[in-house]
């Protein structure tokens, strides 16, 4: 199963720079890295990036995650995956831009982002 995570250009292009990060500022203060289903993403990207553009979305697939992944409650007892480690380059499926048209971030089609 593939997970998603935010990332502002600058964060991204310093995991592709480091080969590692430990996620973005309120990843670092909760302790683990944020990610989201495809089915949270939209609201994920609304709620926390709501304007912002020059946004890369990444994949990431949860069976190279191993127990280093966790599923806690979050928005509406919603389970949330967890990563309770570094994130590295290797941990990338892939990623790509996350434009911004009309106030609305553009999901890739038919992965399972629509609503």
């Amino acid at each position: 199963m593939l997970i998603y995570k935010i990332f502002r250009a600058p964060e991204w292009a310093a995991l592709r720079r480091d080969t590692t990060t430990t996620g973005a500022p309120i990843d670092v203060t909760d302790g683990y890295i944020h990610f989201s289903t495809a089915e949270q993403a939209g609201e994920t990207a609304a709620k926390h990036f709501a304007g912002v553009d020059d946004l890369f979305l990444i994949a990431v697939e949860t069976d190279a995650l191993g127990d280093d992944l966790k599923w806690e409650p979050s928005r509406g007892d919603a389970l949330f995956p967890h990563l309770y480690r570094e994130m590295t380059l290797a941990d990338v499926h892939w990623a790509q831009p996350l434009p911004i048209i009309d106030g609305v971030h553009q999901f890739p089609a038919g992965a399972g982002f629509e609503k």
